[in-house]
């Protein structure tokens, strides 16, 4: 019996263990497996790339910098969606992206920081 691609149905011709006829097919299929299907998952997670974004434009001085939470408003940050929580010790909480945090200080300014 002769194996067919899983993507499209055609014949597949060279190796046994092969699945796909072409890289067309392969990257189709996986893209269709691995598309986020609800849409609340896919707004979250633009959401969470656009915050990462925003975060990583900030450059950073042994590890961290300070600015006005304007300037993070006017980027577009949304201070809704983070990945965690840290709390300190001393129970300072900083909210992270991934691996990018910031920290609410005083006077409307945030401290940005990378884990390392």
């Amino acid at each position: 019996m002769k194996k067919k691609c899983e993507e499209c149905g055609r014949e597949l011709m060279g190796r046994t263990d092969k699945k796909f006829c072409s890289d067309y097919c392969r990257n189709a299929y996986h893209n269709k497996l691995n598309k986020d299907s609800n849409n609340l998952i896919r707004n979250v997670n633009n959401r969470l790339r656009k915050n990462y974004r925003i975060l990583d434009s900030f450059t950073l001085k042994e590890g961290k910098t300070t600015t006005p939470k304007s300037k993070l408003i006017d980027k577009g940050f949304d201070f809704e969606h983070f990945t965690n929580l840290y709390t300190t010790k001393k129970g300072t909480v900083y909210y992270f992206v991934y691996d990018l945090g910031y920290l609410p200080l005083d006077n409307d300014f945030y401290m940005i920081v990378r884990r390392e």
